[in-house]
């Protein structure tokens, strides 16, 4: 995961949203949909939206503008939350690194009288403790997740689309059931006995539905789609089930004994 570029605008401290897509290796465009998604949550709660996220424009290669967000350490803070595993834990401690860097690097201007600057300097290392806290946390939490990382480097090395009741053998659930926690999860919805994506996750890449041809018991011959997960989907899919405490079989063997 590469470095996060911290830097000022309008003095506040800000990353760029397109460094923050490319590092959680997520669509831009998804992002952005996220985040207009908080500002418009954050707005009906009263709360300043600029706080978090600042939108902005770019020009892309064809010098045409396009909308991108710079996001302040708050803004940060919220995008992570939303993400589970692995990715999370990372972007997390990738950001609260980069911010301390930030820190670091500004002018600190201690007061004149000798009390208060006393006062400055032991609030400095008080934040400087709480920070090496939260790396430690973090640290942790990487070193937990990693046993559990050996199913995800199955579905990276695997280039083949799966049935949903292959995929939920891996978790030892039935086909009936994902396709249950799927749909709890607003992912999926029943279409005339077959399980569709909802709008926003079409065109993602999740799945791709493959052509059956079968015949009837009176000799007609007819074909039905039938929609299977591609390893994008798959991986959306051990997000999910994680996430709900469901490990996958080759996982569980790696969990620590209570």
């Amino acid at each position: 995961m590469n470095e996060l570029k911290v830097f000022s605008f309008d003095d506040v401290d800000v990353v760029d949203s397109r460094e923050v897509a490319e590092m959680t290796k997520v669509r831009h465009a998804d992002l952005l949909e996220k985040i207009d998604g908080y500002t418009k949550h954050l707005a009906n709660g009263k709360f300043r939206s600029l706080d978090f996220f600042i939108p902005s424009t770019y020009k892309d290669a064809q010098d045409k503008p396009r909308p991108h967000y710079f996001l302040t350490k708050k803004g940060c803070d919220m995008v992570a939350n939303k993400m589970t595993g692995e990715k999370g834990v990372l972007f997390t401690a990738a950001y609260v690194d980069a911010f301390e860097r930030m820190r670091k690097r500004s002018t600190i201007l201690l007061p004149s009288d000798y009390p208060s600057a006393l006062r400055a300097l032991a609030d400095e290392v008080e934040q400087n403790n709480a920070l090496r806290a939260e790396n430690e946390k973090q640290k942790q939490a990487i070193a937990e997740f990693q046993p559990l990382r050996q199913y995800v480097d199955t579905i990276l090395e695997s280039t083949s689309a799966l049935t949903t009741t292959q995929i939920a053998a891996d978790y030892d659930i039935t086909a009936r059931r994902l396709n249950q926690i799927l749909h709890e999860e607003g992912i999926q919805h029943n279409v005339n006995g077959q399980w569709i994506l909802y709008r926003k996750y079409m065109g993602l890449g999740y799945t791709k539905s493959k052509t059956i041809q079968f015949t009837h018991s009176d000799g007609r011959p007819d074909v039905k789609m039938h929609t299977q997960w591609t390893q994008k989907g798959r991986l959306k899919i051990h997000e999910i089930l994680t996430a709900r405490g469901i490990f996958a079989v080759m996982d569980k063997r790696n969990l620590p004994v209570a």
